[in-house]
C-alpha cells in the first residue's frame, strides 16, 4: 500500500511546543514568528523534515500558516480546511481563522502592529516578504529575517532530509529532450537581459532534466536547486546519495553536479556584478538576499520551465490518455465492487485499499506499473464526505451506512501520466436533497465540459459556469473548480486553474481538473471530478474569433441514481449520454465479464 492510515496529527504537545518557541523568540528579541507550511522550494509537497507547521500545531493540511505572538497564536487556512483545522489543533492554544476573510497581512496589521515579527527567509517568497515588510512598516513595526529557524532548535526528533533515489524519465515519455528544453530556457533568460536564472521548484527541475525522484510522498520529485546560465553548463545541486551511477552519468552530460552545501556560496559568486533572474512568486527570499549581498542585480523572470511544463506536448498528452484509460478500468472495477457491497458491510479504509489494488492490477495488465497514488485517497462516508480534504485514518474510519453518500477522490501516478478523479455514490437509497444537490453540481461540471471560449480566456473567466446552478439555489463551494495537473508529476500544478484566482490564460495542451462540489456539514459531501485538456476547437458557424474548448480525459461513469433528470436540459443530457457511451465503448473489452455487465447498466442513456 502507498497510503498509510495511521493518524499522524497530534496536538497534545502543542502547548509546550508553542511555549518553547516563545522562549526562543524572546531570546532573539522579537515579538512573534510566522510559521508557513513550506520548505526551501516553496512547494505544496514537502518532506517530513520540513513539516514544521504540523509539528507545532497538529494541522496536517496542505496549505496554511501560523503566527505565534507573545500573548496569542493563530492558524490561517482556506475553505478546504475550515472543518479539519478545528479537529486538529488545540483550540485553547491556537485560534483557527479563515485565510480568505483574514489574510496573513491583515492579521499582522491587526494583531502585531508596532511589533518585531520574525520569519525564516528560506520559507517565504520574495514577493510575500516584500508585501509583509510593507504591512509591518506601515504599522510602525518591523519584519525581521532570522539566520536560523527557531522551531528547528526546539524540535529534537526532527527527521533527516530525504534521500529518495532519482531515476531517468525517458524522452519517449517526456516527449522532448532535456537539451531542447535548456536551449529554450536560455533564450528566455537572455530576453530578460539576465546572465542566469535559478530553478527552485523541484517540478521544474524534474521536467527540465527529465528526471523523477522519491523525496516526497506521492509526487515523483527530486528536491534540488539548479542554476541555468545563458552560456555554459547548468549547475545542478543535488545530494549525490540520490544518484546511482547511471543517473549521475547521464545528468553529467547535461549539467555540472554539485553538492547542495555549495549552492549558497556558488550563487553569491555567480551573482557578483551580474544579473540574476528570479521568480518573485516562487523563489525564497533568501536567494534575493544572497544575490544582493554579492553585489548582483535582481531581474524579475517567471520560472522559465513553468509555462512550457504546463503546456503538454504530444508525447505527454498521449501518455496521459493512456494513463486515464488504464485508470478508468480500475475505477469501473472499483465502483462495480462497491455496488456489490451491502450497506454497513465495508468502511472507508477498505474502500481505499480496494481502489489502490485495482489500480495496481490495471497497471500490471498494461505493463505500466502503478508507481504511486497521486495523493492520499479522500474516502469519506456520510459526514466525513463534507470535509473537503478529509484523510481517513484508523481513528476516523467510518462504515458506509445505508442512506448515506460516499465520496471518493483519488488518483494514480503511472510513468506515462498522473490521474485525479472524484466520484460520489449513494449507499442504499439517497434522500431527495442529495439528488437535487448532486444534479446541481453535475450541471456545473457539464457546463465546464461543454464550454467554448475565446483564445486568451483565463480560468477566472469561466469559473462561474460551474457555480451558477448552485448559486441559483443559494449554495456554493469554498474551493476552486479546477487545478492544473502534471505529466507524471504533481497532481496540483500551476500556473493554470479554474478558480476565482485563476489569472493564467488557458492554452491548448494544459490539463486542468473540473470538480465542482457541495458540502453539507455533518451530513454529506458531493464532488464530481474529471480531468480535461484544453484544445483548439473547430470554427463556429458565423463566428469570427478563434475558440478553445476541452477534451475530457477521465473515463468513469457518473452515478445515474443521484441524478434528478427533470433538472437537466437537453444539451446536458446529450453530453452525459455521449460521455457514458464513450466510457462504455472504450473500457468494456478490457473488463471482467461481471464488471462489463455492471458498466453496461451504469451507462444506460438518461
Amino acid at each position: 500500500m502507498f497510503q498509510n492510515f495511521d493518524g499522524s496529527s497530534d496536538f497534545s504537545k502543542s502547548a509546550e511546543r508553542v511555549a518553547a518557541l516563545r522562549a526562543r523568540l524572546k531570546d532573539a528579541g522579537v515579538d512573534g514568528f510566522v510559521v508557513p507550511r513550506a520548505d526551501e522550494h516553496q512547494g505544496e509537497y514537502i518532506p517530513p523534515s520540513a513539516a514544521r507547521l504540523e509539528w507545532l500545531t497538529g494541522f496536517s493540511g496542505s496549505a496554511g500558516v501560523a503566527v505565534v505572538l507573545r500573548d496569542r497564536a493563530a492558524i490561517l487556512v482556506d475553505g478546504r480546511y475550515t472543518l479539519q483545522v478545528r479537529e486538529q489543533v488545540d483550540l485553547a492554544v491556537i485560534e483557527p481563522l479563515s485565510s480568505i476573510e483574514t489574510p496573513l497581512s491583515a492579521y499582522l496589521e491587526r494583531e502585531a502592529a508596532g511589533r518585531r515579527i520574525a520569519y525564516d527567509p528560506w520559507l517565504h517568497t520574495i514577493a510575500e516578504v516584500e508585501r509583509l515588510r510593507g504591512v509591518m512598516a506601515a504599522t510602525g513595526g518591523e519584519l525581521v529575517a532570522l539566520d536560523h529557524n527557531p522551531i528547528d532548535a526546539v524540535w529534537p526528533e526532527r527527521p533527516a532530509p530525504p534521500k529518495g533515489r532519482a531515476f531517468l524519465h525517458g524522452d519517449n515519455l517526456a516527449g522532448r529532450a532535456s537539451r531542447d528544453k535548456l536551449d529554450a530556457m536560455r533564450a528566455e533568460i537572455g530576453k530578460a537581459k539576465a546572465d542566469f536564472t535559478v530553478l527552485t521548484d523541484p517540478s521544474s527541475i524534474a521536467w527540465t532534466f527529465n528526471i523523477r525522484g522519491a523525496d516526497v510522498e506521492h509526487t515523483p520529485l527530486v528536491l534540488a536547486f539548479a542554476i541555468v546560465p545563458t552560456e555554459g553548463k547548468p549547475r545542478l545541486y543535488v545530494d549525490p546519495d540520490k544518484l546511482d551511477e547511471g543517473v549521475a552519468g547521464h545528468l553529467s552530460t547535461l549539467a555540472e553536479i554539485r553538492e547542495p552545501g555549495a549552492f549558497e556560496s556558488d550563487l553569491g559568486a555567480m551573482a557578483k556584478d551580474r544579473a540574476a533572474a528570479l521568480d518573485p512568486g516562487l523563489a525564497a527570499a533568501r536567494l534575493a538576499e544572497i544575490v544582493e549581498a554579492a553585489g548582483g542585480r535582481l531581474v524579475t523572470l517567471a520560472d522559465p520551465a513553468r509555462l512550457p511544463r504546463a503546456i503538454k506536448n504530444e508525447g505527454e498528452l498521449a501518455g496521459s490518455r493512456a494513463a486515464h484509460r488504464r485508470d478508468g478500468i480500475a475505477m469501473v472495477r472499483f465502483l462495480a465492487w462497491l455496488d456489490r457491497q451491502a450497506p454497513g458491510s465495508t468502511d472507508e479504509i477498505t474502500a481505499a485499499e480496494r481502489l489502490e489494488a485495482f489500480r495496481a492490477e490495471a497497471g500490471k495488465a498494461a505493463d505500466m506499473a502503478l508507481m504511486d497514488i497521486s495523493f492520499d485517497t479522500i474516502s469519506g462516508a456520510g459526514p466525513n464526505g463534507a470535509i473537503v480534504h478529509y484523510r481517513v485514518n484508523r481513528q476516523t474510519n467510518r462504515t458506509l451506512g445505508a442512506g448515506e453518500l460516499f465520496l471518493v477522490d483519488s488518483g494514480a501516478q503511472y510513468l506515462d501520466g498522473t490521474t485525479d478523479i472524484t466520484r460520489t455514490v449513494p449507499v442504499g437509497e439517497p434522500e431527495p436533497l442529495m439528488r437535487t444537490r448532486f444534479t446541481q453540481v453535475l450541471k456545473g461540471m457539464i457546463a465546464i465540459s461543454l464550454a467554448r471560449f475565446p483564445k486568451g480566456t483565463r480560468g477566472v473567466d469561466i469559473d462561474v459556469l460551474a457555480r451558477i446552478a448552485l448559486w441559483k439555489a443559494g449554495c456554493d463551494y469554498a474551493h476552486g473548480t479546477g487545478h492544473g495537473v502534471g505529466a507524471f508529476l504533481a497532481v496540483h500544478e500551476g500556473p493554470q486553474s479554474i478558480s476565482r484566482r485563476g489569472m493564467a490564460v488557458l492554452q491548448p495542451g494544459m490539463i486542468v481538473s473540473n470538480e465542482p462540489g457541495y458540502y453539507k456539514e455533518g451530513a454529506f459531501g458531493i464532488r464530481i471530478e474529471n480531468l480535461l485538456v484544453v484544445t483548439e476547437t473547430e470554427a463556429i458557424d458565423g463566428g469570427d474569433v478563434p475558440m478553445h474548448g476541452f477534451e475530457t480525459l477521465t473515463l468513469a461513469p457518473i452515478d445515474r441514481r443521484l441524478i434528478d433528470r427533470t433538472l437537466l436540459g437537453e444539451d446536458e443530457r446529450d453530453w452525459l449520454n455521449a460521455y457514458h457511451a464513450r466510457v462504455r465503448e472504450t473500457l468494456s473489452a478490457d473488463l471482467p465479464a461481471e464488471d462489463a455487465l455492471w458498466l453496461e447498466a451504469a451507462t444506460r442513456p438518461v
